[in-house]
């Protein structure tokens, strides 16, 4: 799986939080909690299936609130539907997630590696998302954006 998510775009952000590790962790182990922070601020998100273990599966739906962007979302007009599973989960270090878009566009085909990292600091927890394999129908710009917004979503719903 590596090897295959080594050929394409690598995309990657990281923020500091306000909030410690272990904090950071269980803001990605409640589906509830996950859809109030990940979707950015032009979508809503409910989570259609949600096993948070090593090898569970999960399937999430990211809906625009208006029309979406360019033409559209991946699945339908206005929706992105992923799915995937949890590949490593080291609580409190990091989630190792893969993503893959249900789309009949091609150019979003492919399985996509998510790392989310939690490196603690005097000052919080810096966390790093590292999206390996990106499939080429997400513009680069758009998708660090996405990343970014669900930073400084985690950021608000932790406090800081």
């Amino acid at each position: 799986m590596r090897d295959s998510a080594a050929r394409g775009r690598t995309d990657a952000a990281s923020l500091v939080v306000a909030a410690q590790p272990d904090a950071v962790y269980r803001a990605f182990a409640d589906p509830d909690a996950l859809m109030a922070w990940l979707p950015p601020d032009t979508m809503t998100g409910r989570a259609l299936d949600y096993d948070f273990r090593e090898g569970g599966r999960y399937r999430i739906e990211l809906t625009y609130e208006e029309a979406a962007p360019s033409g559209g979302g991946k699945t339908t007009g206005r929706t992105d539907v992923s799915a995937g599973r949890f590949l490593s989960l080291e609580p409190g270090k990091r989630i190792v997630q893969s993503v893959v878009f249900e789309s009949a566009d091609a150019s979003f085909a492919g399985e996509m590696v998510m790392t989310w990292s939690f490196e603690a600091l005097p000052a919080g927890t810096r966390v790093t998302i590292t999206a390996e394999n990106v499939p080429p129908g997400i513009s680069q710009a758009d998708h660090e954006a996405g990343i970014r917004a669900s930073l400084e979503n985690l950021a608000r719903y932790l406090g800081s």
